[in-house]
Formats: C-alpha cells, sequence, structure tokens
C-alpha cells in the first residue's frame, strides 16, 4: 500500500483544542441582543380532544411577549407524510404534543406563563402496542386515515422462499423484540430563529441536515405568507446527534413563529427530560424470521416479517423498514428473501432515525438465528459464519454489487483474537456477529451528493467550504487530511468551513456513514482543480512541464532533479502580481454513481459496502443473571483508514453504544409516558461501565472511495446486541430474545430452563 504524508496518519481532530479549553459555541452559549427566551406547554394526555384553552393570565403577565396555541398560526403540517403540526389544534395524539408555546424576557417567566396557561381535555381511548392498534376496533390515532397502518407496507421479495423451505434440511424460526433507546447526546437539542429588517430569516442550530432543514423552512415561510424570503442556516457546534437532529422537529417551527410574531430572535433550549421526552429515538420492533440451510451448511432462505411502532407522527423512523431490508437481502449468501414490514400508529412517542438506522434491530434478529441454525445442524459458530460470508464481486439479491469485502478476515481476526474453541471458566462464553452496512454513499433521494467550494491564498493557504456536517464524528478532519495529502501542503494550512449556509454549499446531511466517502470525494475534486492550476503556474515560473512536478510539504518540486523546487506561496504572489492577476478557486459537486430502489426494492444503494465482525466475551452470575463483558473485539473492512485515531473513536463509541443497547438501556413508556427521563433512571452506560475493546482494521481499498475509504460511522454499534446474546447462550445456555437483556430477564431465563430441565 503507497504510503502517504497526512492520510493514513493518527491526527487529533481539528477542533479538540476549541471544545477542550471551551471556546466551541454550542447553541447554549450562543446570545443574540434582545433575545427572548421560548418554553413549550406539552399536553398532559396521550390522546384526548382540546376543549378550550385560556391563555389570558400568561399574555397579562410582565415580560410576556407572545402566546401561541393552534389558533394564531397558519396551518401547515410537516414530517415524512405531512402528519405533523407545530402546534397541535382539536386533538392531542402523545404526551409530548405542543399544545401551546410563550416567548418572554427571560426562562422563569416563560415558565411561569406556561403554568398560568389553562387547558381543559376530553380524555379518548388510546393505544400504545402496535399489534392492539392493527385490530378492529382500535382508537384512531389520525381518524382521516381509517387505519392505524402506515399506507405502504414494506414488502421485498426475491426467488422462491416456500420452495426453498422445503428443501432445507435445517430450519429455525424465532420472534425477537426490541424495544425503544434514545440517543442520549450530551448537548440537548435547541435552536435561536430571528428575523431581518427585510422578513429573511436566520437559524442558529444543531441540525446535521442543514440544507434540508433550510428547504423545510421555506415551505413553513411560504406557509406564513412569506413566499421567497431568504433562509440562512448557522450551524453551532454539535454535541452529539447519532440521528437525533436529522429531521426538522416542531420546536424548530415554534421558534421561528414566535419569532415572526414578537419580531425579536427567540431561543428555545431543551433541559434534560424535554430531551427526553420531546425528542426521537430508536424505533420498536416486534421481528419474526425463519432461516433454513442445507445439509452443509448453506443458506436457501430467509424470511422476516416485522411490526413496527410508528408513534403518533411520521419522522425517519417510518423508513427505516427500507434500510432493514439491506442486511435481511445482503448480510450473507443467500439466494431466497421475504421480507414484510408494517408500521403502526400508536399513541406513543413518535420515532426517529438512530446510528444504525434499522440495521441493529434486523441484525439483532439475524444474528441471533445464525447462531441457533449453526446450534440446530451441530456446526462450529464461525465456520458457519465462514462458509455463508460475502466476498467481493458478488451482486446480492437485492442488487448490491459488493466491490470490496473483507468480512471473512474480520470474522478470521475475531476468532483469534476470542481464543474461540479455547478454555472457558464457568458462566463464561463466546459470542460473535456480522454486520453489513452502506459505505458510500446511500441514495435515499434523488440526490446523494455534497458540494465544496475551495480556495488557496497567496501564501499556500487552504480553505475548504463544504456542505459537509461535522457533528463530532471528525469530517472536518479527514476532508483536511484528504485535501492535505492532494494538495501537499500541511494539515495546519488547511481549514473547513461547514457552519454556514450562506456561504457553504449544498449537501444532504450527516447521515448513512456517507460523509467520509460523500464529502471527501467531493472535497478530492475540488483539490484536483486547484492542483492543476497551481502547477501550471509553477511549469511557467520553473521552466518544467506540469507532468513533471509534483507537491510536497508546501512545495512544488521537479520530480527528476527534487533540488529544483519553489514554495507554493511564492510561486501565487508571483502569479498574483506579476502574470496578470491570478487567484485559485474552484468548486466541484459530487453525487455517486448509486441508485435509489425501484419498485420491488432493487438497486445498488451504496457504491460500496462496509463490513465488519465483533466478537465477545462474557461472563454469567447464574445467581443474579448480571452479564458482565469481559473482552469485546471488533474488526472491520473500512476500505482505507483516512485517520486510523479516529476511526477507532468511532467504533469505540459505537460498541459502548451497542453494549447499552443490549444490556440496559430502554425508553420505559408506560401508557405512552415516558417513565425515565433523565440519566439516572435511563441506565445508559457510563466511564465505569467501558469494556476493553480492542479493534481491528481490514483494509482492502475500494476503488471509489477517497483514498480507498468506505464510511464507518453507524458499523460500530450494529452487531454488539447479538453478538452478546450469542456470547449469553454460549455461557448458560438461555436464549435472549429480547432487549435489553438485563439480569431480571436472563436470570428468568436461567430459571425456567432449570425447570423445564426438572
Amino acid at each position: 500500500m503507497e504510503e502517504l504524508c497526512v492520510v493514513g496518519k493518527p491526527i487529533p481532530k481539528l477542533d479538540a483544542v476549541d471544545k477542550a479549553t471551551g471556546r466551541a459555541l454550542y447553541i447554549h452559549d450562543i446570545r443574540i441582543p434582545g433575545m427572548l427566551y421560548g418554553k413549550i406547554l406539552y399536553s398532559k394526555y396521550p390522546h384526548a380532544r382540546i376543549a378550550h384553552i385560556d391563555v389570558s393570565k400568561a399574555k397579562k403577565l410582565p415580560g410576556v411577549r407572545a402566546v401561541l396555541t393552534a389558533q394564531d398560526i397558519p396551518p401547515f403540517k410537516f414530517g415524512f407524510y405531512k402528519d405533523n403540526t407545530p402546534l397541535k389544534g382539536g386533538k392531542v395524539r402523545s404526551y409530548r404534543d405542543e399544545v401551546a408555546a410563550v416567548a418572554a424576557i427571560d426562562p422563569d417567566i416563560a415558565q411561569e406563563a406556561l403554568d398560568l396557561i389553562q387547558v381543559h381535555y376530553e380524555a379518548l381511548p388510546a393505544v400504545f402496542d402496535p399489534e392492539e392498534a392493527m385490530k378492529e376496533g382500535a382508537p384512531l390515532v389520525h381518524e382521516e386515515n381509517r387505519s392505524n397502518i402506515l399506507k405502504l407496507p414494506w414488502k421485498m421479495h426475491f426467488g422462491d422462499v416456500e420452495e426453498a423451505r422445503r428443501k432445507a434440511k435445517y430450519v429455525v424460526e424465532d420472534r425477537l423484540r426490541v424495544t425503544w433507546v434514545t440517543h442520549c447526546c450530551m448537548a440537548t437539542s435547541g435552536c435561536i430563529a430571528m428575523f431581518d429588517a427585510s422578513q429573511n430569516l436566520t437559524v442558529y442550530s444543531n441540525t446535521q441536515i442543514p440544507s434540508l432543514a433550510q428547504r423545510d423552512y421555506l415551505e413553513a415561510l411560504e406557509a406564513m405568507g412569506l413566499k421567497g424570503k431568504r433562509v440562512r442556516i448557522i450551524k453551532a457546534c454539535i454535541g452529539g446527534a447519532f440521528g437525533s437532529k436529522l429531521d426538522t422537529y416542531p420546536y424548530e417551527y415554534i421558534a421561528i413563529l414566535l419569532a415572526h410574531a414578537t419580531g425579536k430572535p427567540v431561543r428555545i433550549v431543551f433541559d434534560r427530560k424535554e430531551e427526553f421526552v420531546a425528542t426521537s429515538g430508536r424505533q420498536p420492533a416486534i421481528i419474526d424470521i425463519s432461516q433454513g440451510c442445507d445439509e452443509n451448511g448453506r443458506l436457501l432462505f430467509r424470511d422476516v416479517r416485522m411490526i413496527l411502532d410508528n408513534g403518533a407522527y411520521t419522522s425517519w423512523g417510518a423508513t427505516t423498514p427500507s434500510v432493514m431490508m439491506m442486511p435481511i437481502s445482503s448480510l450473507y449468501r443467500v439466494p431466497n428473501v421475504r421480507y414484510e414490514a408494517i408500521c403502526v400508529y400508536t399513541n406513543n412517542t413518535y420515532s426517529q432515525a438512530m446510528r444504525g438506522y434499522g440495521n441493529p434491530q434486523a441484525t439483532f434478529a439475524i444474528e441471533s438465528s445464525m447462531d441457533r441454525l449453526a446450534q440446530e445442524m451441530g456446526m462450529d459458530r464461525v465456520e458457519f459464519r465462514l462458509l455463508n460470508a460475502n466476498g467481493p464481486g458478488e451482486v446480492t439479491p437485492q442488487g448490491f454489487r459488493i466491490t470490496t469485502c473483507g468480512l471473512k478476515e474480520c470474522i478470521e481476526e475475531v476468532r483469534r483474537r476470542l481464543d474461540w474453541g479455547g478454555p472457558k471458566e464457568k458462566g463464561e462464553g463466546v459470542g460473535i456477529a456480522c454486520l453489513i452496512h452502506v459505505g458510500g454513499g446511500a441514495r435515499v433521494y434523488k440526490s446523494d451528493g455534497c458540494g465544496t467550494i475551495m480556495k488557496m491564498d497567496d501564501f499556500g493557504k487552504v480553505d475548504v467550504f463544504t456542505g459537509a456536517t461535522d457533528m463530532g464524528q471528525g469530517a472536518d478532519t479527514v476532508i483536511a487530511q484528504v485535501v492535505a495529502e492532494e494538495l501537499g501542503v500541511r494539515i495546519e494550512d488547511v481549514k473547513v468551513i461547514h457552519t454556514d449556509t450562506d456561504v457553504c454549499p449544498w449537501d444532504v446531511g450527516a447521515h448513512a456513514s456517507r460523509t467520509t466517502f460523500v464529502a471527501c470525494n467531493s472535497a478530492l475534486g475540488a483539490a484536483r482543480k486547484i492542483k492543476e492550476r497551481l502547477l501550471e503556474l509553477a511549469s511557467r515560473q520553473m521552466g518544467e512541464p506540469p507532468e513533471m512536478l509534483s507537491i510536497k510539504d508546501g512545495e512544488v518540486f521537479c520530480k527528476d532533479a527534487p533540488e529544483k523546487r519553489l514554495e507554493i506561496g511564492k510561486i501565487l504572489r508571483k502569479a498574483h502580481f506579476s502574470q496578470g492577476g491570478q487567484m485559485l478557486m474552484a468548486d466541484f459537486f459530487y453525487d455517486p454513481a448509486n441508485e435509489n430502489l425501484d419498485k420491488s426494492f432493487r438497486g445498488n444503494l451504496s457504491m460500496t459496502y462496509t463490513f465488519g465482525a465483533h466478537g465477545v466475551r462474557v461472563k454469567v452470575d447464574e445467581e443474579t443473571g448480571k452479564v458482565k463483558v469481559l473482552k469485546y473485539v471488533a474488526a472491520h473492512d473500512v476500505g482505507r483508514a483516512i485517520n486510523p485515531l479516529l476511526l477507532e473513536g468511532q467504533v469505540y463509541g459505537g460498541a459502548l453504544m451497542g453494549i447499552g443497547y443490549a444490556l440496559t438501556e430502554q425508553l420505559i413508556l408506560e401508557k405512552g409516558e415516558v417513565m425515565n427521563p433523565n440519566f439516572r433512571d435511563y441506565k445508559i452506560l457510563t466511564a465505569k461501565d467501558a469494556v476493553p475493546i480492542e479493534t481491528y482494521i481490514v483494509e482492502t481499498m475500494d476503488k471509489d472511495g477517497p483514498f480507498g475509504a468506505k464510511g464507518i460511522g453507524e458499523p460500530g454499534c450494529v452487531p454488539t446486541a447479538p453478538a452478546i446474546a450469542n456470547a449469553i447462550w454460549d455461557a448458560v445456555g438461555v436464549r435472549l430474545r429480547e432487549l435489553p437483556m438485563t439480569p431480571e430477564r436472563v436470570l428468568a431465563a436461567i430459571k425456567e430452563k432449570r425447570a423445564n430441565s426438572g
């Protein structure tokens, strides 16, 4: 592999010092002169008619500048199915429904005003279980739909599953359940909305989709009678996202409406309870899966049916069935696949994208079933996976074209590092699970592109204006590394700007582990244009043809006479002052040649696919059911590691998030109400819960990736839960089919096994 100067080096994140020293500005730190503080009144019922709202006392409170209800705002809807509104009129459909909002000169007055608002409700029958919501006669969440089932079921059918089932020597069937979990970003959600004298809107936000949010806000302005006005998004530093900021939320529209009503900037920032209650987490699912193989262990079919809790409104959680198709159709070589998913309205909170975006739920079912199938036929679980593992050059039943694939290497490395088959103490077990994920963009929209504008000044310093969003994953650092490598400059000579839609180009947003692949390819395109012009200028000054010149460490030199060299700054200043004026600027828009899925859900969704295997060694206390992770191994095919330090950080964070999903985390809903809206009662892992994690990088040098790289942001959390479930089975012989696998559930399974063995 070619040794590079900047790419492949473990360079610390460029914003690390600012974050460590407190210089980074989060939404909580931003203050605008004359700013007001917004607060939201939420529903007291999961399902009820709003009989009457009295806001008269709130309006009279000194310091209050505006009080809004649904009657005070123009009618407009948003969301994936346009079924949500900023403020609810007529009825509420969940406890998180926004009933009224106020703006006041300080937060305490705003809260006092909320307390003065009187709302009279008429309670309605509610439904909280998706299976109950599907039944005839169930309370309708949206009466106009005449059913709680979302309009379009997701159906995918490749091959002949029934014929394959008849031919299979071994078949296993299971029902598994995964529950609500939430993102637990350290910084809560928030925004500041303000209008200028011409009624153009500026929003300070911690969104991860600035270009898409800009479009959504323009639609809102049109509904407000402000068609043709401008929208500017200024991104604050994002203190965690993981998919939580992939959509526009009611609070953002409410801030805009309050700012318009008052003529003042309005700030709405959630407290921790609001973050739990009024943002959307990972979607729960009931999963029925069956798989079969022949007498030699080769997979013949996979049959999956899912029921998903959509909640009261439709956000990106309703699109997770499309992503679940990826592992269901394409994790391992399986020729016959059938999949059907149904999303169901309930009076629960609604679901949103979360790291892995449906893949962790589907992979929990697939990999738990894979273990059972290996057990059924008496084959070693690692050998079973190796036999069926994907390889380079394959085309999966869904039409995914696999270019590079290091899955077998990942499995082998996990086996070696876990000492698979070695001695184990009583209560110890080992488990493994694999993954596939998009690694080269994911064409969810018509465009999967990202724009870059680049300029190099007279001193060889480079400014990169990118549409990509850095939300803590280090996007600005890897973009700077790619640009520095291509232009032959130091990384400290590259500045990446990604915070303002007025100066940064369009991008579809930070999701689908696409940023390294798409944004870096975009930056490379612009850098190559700059490099070509720079070498042309150097050629005139050095008397050498451009193809004989190269750049390194900020100097242009002759390949066959390296002592003949000039500093980039000197070349540019001379060109600027002596060659008729020159300015090096370039732009590039990269839109990968991946495909939207067709009506049968076929298509090459991504330019390349990331693979990996995670293995875990656990110790199960058979008297308490407590599971202790003794060792964790994560091996990933990453194409090429642009920055091994940041890559390992992504895997560490993903694995710990996955362990929480597996063992401790659950958003507890009691008849639609969140009962644990804080870090005391919601059992997120802390630093004290960190486990020994070993990472292993498999570099397959993908032909389409920037310097060979694939995306790696989400895969770290995908196979964790099934790897742990499989290790628990190996340790004590019980199969856990519901998340989280708490000590109570593990102990109950152990007791049931003992009772059955009699």
